[in-house]
């Protein structure tokens, strides 16, 4: 079986690692590729290193040394170099980064400027965290240099920053008017990735912020194309209980794109290719008729544990299999 799922950091991170946890106890025995195209519109150049959040999140998380509390960075962190950097009065200050997370990043930047492409380098950072080992391989969307600015208001005056001092500095405090990806209608996707989405036995969209996360992938060209095309079915899981994201700001980021704060809302962004869409019984959908798109499946959406988002992934699949016929050998709709 192929698995391709469609993440961002942490929701991304800890669903794939349930699906892994699933796949292990559910499957024993059974061969199963997981590829996994997380998004890179998050990244941002800091001290002249590249950082990758949400491919770093995932890799420490599925390798086994994510913070848990946090839900990224590294754990039994040290923060040694950034309290130096904070002493020398270097910028900025609002981004912390660990003296172990600091390797991955001068490891990323000084193979980036020896002219290898992101997703070579996120292959060797993958094998670093035993992705391999575990039937899972990391594509970065594309190998194009992209990164996401929010248009902000403020002191009545409109601004661009980047979206991680948005996130991070402000706590997305800041109205955002809209996002402004840089670079991504220049962009192609990394090596890979369609062929993972056009010959995958079942698609997957994990708990990831529907706009930043999983909407920055959808934007690479060719990605959404391939999407209806596939002969796979496409399943998400809604990334809100009750209305609201467990973590992060994904309702301030629909509220920017002029979508409301709905599991149902979010199903509409990806109404022309989604097959199958887990919603929370605390969050009220309609029940689509039957046989149409999305079927949907109504079930418990906490991650409160690894076990806990291992039968939400167990149920995607589920849902993925009894939707395997709707896409004819023709593929699309």
């Amino acid at each position: 079986m192929r698995i391709t799922a469609l993440a961002g950091g942490v929701g991304g991170a800890r669903f794939i690692r349930g699906l892994l946890h699933h796949l292990e106890s559910a499957r024993p025995g059974e061969r199963v590729e997981v590829t996994v195209i997380g998004n890179t519109g998050d990244d941002i150049t800091l001290f002249g290193l590249r950082v990758c959040p949400d491919l770093d999140t995932i890799l420490y998380t599925l390798g086994g040394g994510v913070h848990e509390g946090q839900g990224w960075g590294r754990a039994d962190e040290s923060h040694h170099v950034a309290d130096e950097l904070a002493a020398l009065g270097a910028l900025p200050q609002w981004f912390s980064l660990g003296d172990k997370d600091f390797a991955t990043h001068i490891y990323r930047s000084q193979l980036l400027a020896q002219g290898l492409p992101l997703s070579a380098v996120t292959a060797r950072l993958g094998a670093r965290w035993g992705l391999p080992d575990q039937g899972v391989t990391l594509l970065p969307m594309t190998d194009t240099p992209v990164e996401t600015h929010v248009v902000v208001t403020e002191g009545g005056e409109q601004r661009a920053i980047h979206f991680q001092e948005w996130w991070v500095r402000h706590r997305a405090s800041l109205h955002a008017d809209r996002f402004v990806v840089a670079g991504l209608d220049a962009a192609a996707p990394a090596p890979g990735v369609l062929e993972a989405i056009r010959t995958a036995d079942v698609v997957l969209l994990p708990p990831s912020n529907p706009v930043v996360s999983i909407g920055i992938i959808l934007g690479v060209p060719g990605v959404r194309d391939a999407l209806r095309g596939t002969r796979a079915p496409v399943v998400g899981v809604s990334p809100l209980i009750g209305g609201r994201p467990v973590r992060g700001h994904a309702d301030l980021c629909l509220r920017a794109i002029g979508v409301a704060s709905t599991s149902a809302a979010v199903a509409g962004l990806y109404a022309d290719f989604l097959d199958g869409w887990l919603v929370d019984p605390a969050d009220p959908m309609e029940e689509p008729p039957s046989g149409s798109a999305p079927a949907l499946v109504r079930r418990p959406l906490l991650m409160s544990s690894v076990e806990a988002a291992a039968d939400i992934a167990g149920a995607a699949l589920s849902l993925a299999e009894s939707r395997a016929d709707r896409r004819g050998l023709g593929g699309g709709r």
